[in-house]
């Protein structure tokens, strides 16, 4: 039995996350892919179920739906056929490929649409991304154009016009929304709140020049042509966007202990190694690498550690985040 869950496991690694009785459960329904649905958020954070066609297309997927009650239409649906495994994995390719498809369309929308309706017309996950490139492209042009002309005040400018955007916002959110809507605008302006401080910081310290290390600290999103995709640097560190679901879910306060974190944390994976944020309990420190890895679109498994851990449950989960590509958060450790 071990050996044959441990083939099902080498051929779709998200399953090393999950008990033997789990995996279990759910190869016990191959033959019935909608039995499938109750685990699915054992595999994937976000997906509370998948919604299916209707007669010949009973078994094609045409859309991830989060818990918060977001639908995303998949691009190319694929399908649920022959073992779970493989269709498992061609749906979590799947949800990598639209979620990418939707954030370049979502980048080229942004200077058609008006941002009230741009707001809404795609998934959360893309309009955030979207959201931190144009601030990093305004903040960078506003500083060659310190740096470039006389132009000194152009950092204090953009800064007027983000604050102007805020506004829009908050504005926004006080007329009747459906829930969904008004969830992503209250993550958005968690970010962008924290964006207008950054940049206030700057002002305040004189910074003026895009090498600066106060500018090179911060998260910042370019989508590069070249590679055409979203990537994400911070100090000397690169890391490519990773398009995990995450559904439509609030995110955490920036304080400067988190950028802190997060620097020494994205450092720490540039060099190969990983982190160990310490302090008294409820203070964060979960949380606070979770929604790392929710700003770089990761899966992020938590394990809580206790005396019953044994070296084959440690080597098992090991074994599935160096497969799956995912991070790990040890509590308690």
């Amino acid at each position: 039995l071990e050996d044959s869950l441990e083939t099902k496991r080498s051929a779709f690694a998200r399953f090393y996350f999950l008990s033997n009785d789990e995996l279990l459960e759910i190869l016990s329904q191959t033959r019935d892919p909608h039995a499938v649905q109750p685990h699915l958020m054992k595999c994937f954070d976000a997906v509370k179920k998948l919604t299916f066609g209707d007669g010949d297309d009973a078994h094609v997927m045409t859309a991830l739906n989060s818990a918060e009650g977001e639908v995303v239409p998949f691009s190319s649906p694929p399908i649920a056929e022959g073992a779970v495994e493989h269709w498992l994995l061609a749906m979590q390719d799947a949800m990598v490929s639209t979620l990418h498809e939707s954030s370049r369309a979502c980048l080229e929308a942004l200077q058609s649409m008006a941002k009230e309706d741009w707001y809404f017309a795609f998934p959360a996950a893309p309009v955030i991304m979207v959201g931190c490139i144009e601030w990093t492209l305004g903040v960078e042009a506003a500083l060659v154009k310190m740096r470039e002309t006389s132009e000194k005040d152009a950092l204090a400018g953009f800064n007027r016009d983000w604050i102007d955007c805020i506004g829009g916002m908050v504005e926004l959110v006080r007329t009747q929304l459906p829930p969904l809507h008004r969830k992503i605008l209250a993550a958005k302006l968690v970010i962008d709140v924290h964006a207008r401080d950054t940049v206030e910081t700057m002002l305040n310290m004189g910074i003026s020049w895009v090498n600066d290390f106060e500018w090179q600290r911060q998260l910042r999103y370019y989508w590069e042509a070249d590679v055409d995709d979203c990537i994400i640097r911070q100090t000397n560190t690169r890391f490519q966007y990773g398009y995990e679901y995450l559904g439509n879910s609030m995110r955490l306060v920036v304080t400067p202990l988190t950028d802190k974190c997060y620097m020494t944390l994205t450092g720490a994976l540039h060099l190969g190694m990983g982190g160990a944020p310490a302090g008294p309990a409820g203070t964060g420190k979960t949380e606070t690498t979770k929604d790392l890895a929710k700003a770089l679109a990761r899966q992020c498994v938590v394990m809580n550690c206790g005396p019953d851990l044994t070296a084959k449950m440690m080597s098992q989960f090991f074994a599935g985040l160096a497969q799956a590509g995912a991070w790990a958060c040890f509590d308690e450790f």
